[in-house]
């Protein structure tokens, strides 16, 4: 029996010539969440209405479930063990129950067997004791509730969810994420989430793949894409902001010295001296100091002027002109406490091991 829900093999889909998904090949592990993500327009949603087979792929090989999806009638059979919540879904002009039933009745189950499904959906869902009220009257969340459990009432083997979150606060968005875990956990659903929210595809996904101009060029674990991109393109989009071209000037059995502009970068890599990269490291795994004297580890110690900062929520990119520009992400209570300020001098550091490097084509 095969160990993957889904398996792709060059998947194209064309939309007037025009291709929107690309020569894409990877395979998602039975019982696991695999996060879909990359900019708007991406491809994201289309991928994800092909894997559910809403729509038809020009060309390439989709295996679902040990089935050859692209065979006559595989699509009708294949549809009924999955099941798809997108981020707005019907809500039909009936009570909570009613709606969440509809698959059960159009698979003809008896009443006995819908009633107990839909209280226990009702129940997984954090909405007992809402199956009378109508649907119109649930808040934007709760809505989006009653939606996951009409998707999981039929005990699907694969559940889709097409940014399930984006119209929610964050409070009810969060609500929702911890559903799905939940789900996936107690009944090793697969979960396929297609997602714009960097926070939730490294919250949920076991293993993320990033789409860009409808192709996949990076699959893997969240530290891997989050802290080991294959391009400078998806490091942008996953938020590292250090990112560098160099020469390797000396290489001593992995530990090696890269040349930035005239700065001498120690950092972890096989390739070898003259070789010209990319070094690619997170804000956060930057630490700022405001005296020279504090000991570190990091064999990264530069010192520079603070030149910008820039709130982002709770924490704020403080951007120090070293000679290049080094962006380290702290917390505003730390900005404050430290007297973080343009103009003021301190001093930055950071690991050879937290940094990935990547060779220059």
């Amino acid at each position: 029996m095969s160990t993957s829900a889904i398996e792709t093999h060059a998947l194209l889909k064309k939309y007037d010539e025009r291709d929107v998904i690309r020569d894409v090949s990877f395979s998602i592990r039975s019982g696991e969440i695999f996060g879909i993500i990359g900019p708007s327009g991406s491809g994201k949603s289309t991928l994800l209405r092909l894997l559910d087979l809403i729509e038809q792929p020009t060309g390439g090989r989709l295996t679902i479930l040990g089935t050859d999806a692209l065979v006559p009638d595989a699509k009708f059979l294949l549809r009924r063990r999955m099941a798809l919540l997108s981020q707005k879904p019907v809500i039909f002009s009936r009570s909570v129950f009613d709606n969440i039933a509809i698959g059960m009745e159009y698979r003809k189950k008896v009443k006995s067997e819908i009633s107990r499904a839909v209280t226990e959906a009702l129940d997984a869902v954090g909405l007992a004791g809402y199956g009378k009220r109508s649907a119109r009257t649930l808040s934007g969340g709760e809505a989006q509730r009653m939606a996951l459990a009409r998707a999981v009432v039929i005990d699907p083997e694969i559940l889709f969810l097409d940014e399930p979150t984006t119209n929610l606060d964050p409070i009810s968005a969060e609500r929702i994420d911890d559903i799905i875990i939940r789900l996936n956990r107690e009944k090793e659903m697969t979960v396929v989430i297609s997602t714009h929210d960097m926070i939730q595809g490294q919250h949920l996904a076991d293993r993320i793949g990033v789409i860009m101009d409808g192709a996949l060029p990076q699959v893997g674990t969240t530290k891997e894409i989050f802290h080991q991109p294959t391009t400078t393109n998806i490091a942008r989009f996953v938020g590292v902001k250090n990112m560098y071209s160099g020469v390797i000037t000396e290489n001593h059995g992995g530990e090696a010295i890269v040349d930035v502009a005239g700065i001498h970068i120690a950092a972890v890599t096989p390739f070898h001296p003259q070789t010209k990269v990319t070094l690619l490291f997170r804000p956060e795994d930057v630490t700022l100091h405001m005296e020279q004297s504090v000991k570190t580890s990091a064999r990264n110690v530069f010192s520079g002027i603070i030149k910008k900062m820039i709130p982002s929520g709770p924490f704020v990119d403080v951007i120090v002109d070293c000679g290049i520009d080094l962006t380290a992400l702290v917390t505003i209570q730390s900005s404050e406490d430290l007297g973080l300020a343009r103009g003021v001098k301190c001093w930055v550091s950071f690991k050879a091991t937290a940094i990935h490097v990547i060779e220059e084509q």
